[in-house]
């Protein structure tokens, strides 16, 4: 496989770009070196090729934004009609209104919306929305929620953070209702919100959610739910509407508008009427060329069953995965967890560079075979039988691979370039 243009654009990037990349996760150092590209060109459907003019099967899908597929023709209809007409004005547009009624017509807890460019706007929107209206300044956080100072100062990518800053978050454990209570104990009447993704690939505890929510509330605190992975994935209202919580706020962004840039901070009215004052302001948070193409998005989604078919297509994933790693008793070694709409396969082991050793080596042979894997499986509209079939096709010949590596215990010494790094380091 030629990478030639990838190589020489990641010499060039070396010189001009911090990290060579603007998302720590898309970087060459997250993927199998040395026969991964590190610069996409094109996709069409789920399907991407590079600059070398190779193709890949993708499940990643731009990290999750993509849910109807690459190069979607209706959605570029859409969004080449809107730009004769212009992308930004001097004034309002009637696209910021009537995307903001079809969140409120989606989404269980949204009354009103304000709209931002990614899902670290939302999230840090909503953080300020809750502690101007509740006149406190600490925040209980649980999962990833962007790189602004509020969040990013609770892990070991703190450099830059103030302490005084970082102090005012509060992290506690999912499905462990006692750590949110030993927030709340140790800072009295000073709690402000409960953020918090309310599902990843662990299935909440029976009761979990509900109690969180109401330990929120029997503490005058909020509880902001982080959707920007969920919505428009487990349905269009997210996972409050599939798992029937209602938050008082709640952030939507990715797959939004099938991998245009914007986000949204939607809830009560009462709550989203302190951006009337509290600042929360920017120059491309009505961009049209997004709204458009979000209002397309909801159109597409609500017209051809795609949720419905997210969940045939992840089901047939994980199913279909598991069967092969049992079928060569790795059950132990190689797991798939999660949820249809977004799942994981995970090699897990006590000595976290042996988990990142294995999971490059089976990154590693999958994208020899055309397969673009980061061990994430996020399907859209475009993954059908034959991306479905293609997945299997090429496990086959991995999984046994994998195996016979397994066996050897010399991970290290099949892999034709370094392991991948953690993004998040050990403090």
């Amino acid at each position: 496989m030629n990478l030639n243009a990838s190589e020489s654009l990641l010499a060039r990037a070396r010189e001009v770009i911090p990290s060579m990349t603007q998302t720590f996760s898309k970087g060459p150092n997250q993927w199998a070196r040395g026969v991964s590209p590190s610069f996409l060109d094109r996709g069409d459907g789920a399907w991407v090729w590079d600059v070398d003019g190779n193709k890949y099967l993708d499940h990643l899908m731009a990290l999750g934004p993509i849910i109807l597929g690459y190069n979607n023709p209706h959605i570029n209809q859409v969004i080449s009609e809107q730009l004769q007409k212009g992308a930004v004005f001097s004034q309002m547009n009637a696209l910021e209104v009537e995307v903001a009624e079809l969140l409120v017509e989606h989404i269980p807890c949204a009354e009103m919306v304000r709209f931002g460019k990614n899902g670290s706007d939302a999230t840090t929107a909503a953080v300020r929305a809750a502690r101007a209206s509740t006149g406190r300044d600490i925040i209980a956080c649980c999962g990833y929620h962007g790189w602004h100072d509020w969040y990013i100062g609770t892990t070991t990518r703190n450099l830059g953070v103030p302490e005084s800053v970082a102090a005012l978050t509060k992290t506690f454990q999912y499905n462990d209702i006692d750590s949110l209570h030993r927030v709340f104990d140790s800072n009295q009447g000073n709690v402000a919100a409960v953020i918090m993704e309310p599902v990843g690939v662990v299935p909440p505890d029976p009761g979990f959610l509900e109690d969180v929510q109401q330990v929120a509330h029997a503490n005058g605190a909020l509880l902001i739910f982080d959707e920007v992975v969920t919505g428009f994935r487990f349905a269009l209202g997210g996972a409050q509407d599939h798992f029937g919580i209602t938050p008082d706020l709640a952030c939507f962004g990715k797959a939004m508008a099938n991998g245009l840039p914007l986000s949204a901070v939607v809830g009560r009215r009462d709550i989203m009427q302190v951006f009337d004052d509290a600042f929360f302001s920017g120059t491309f948070g009505g961009e049209t060329l997004a709204l458009a193409a979000c209002k397309a998005t909801i159109a597409e989604m609500t017209e051809h069953g795609v949720i419905d078919h997210i969940d045939k297509v992840g089901s047939a994933l994980i199913e279909g995965s598991r069967a092969l790693v049992e079928q060569y008793g790795l059950q132990e070694v190689i797991q798939l967890v999660g949820y249809p709409p977004r799942s994981l396969m995970v090699f897990p082991h006590e000595d976290e560079r042996e988990t990142r050793l294995r999971r490059t080596f089976f990154l590693q042979e999958c994208v020899k075979r055309g397969l673009l894997y980061y061990g994430v499986h996020v399907p859209t509209a475009s993954h059908r039988d034959r991306e479905v079939q293609f997945t299997f096709d090429v496990f086959s010949e991995v999984i046994p691979l994998f195996a016979a590596a397994y066996q050897a215990g010399d991970f290290a010494d099949r892999l034709d370039g370094k392991c991948v790094e953690p993004i998040f380091r050990k403090a």
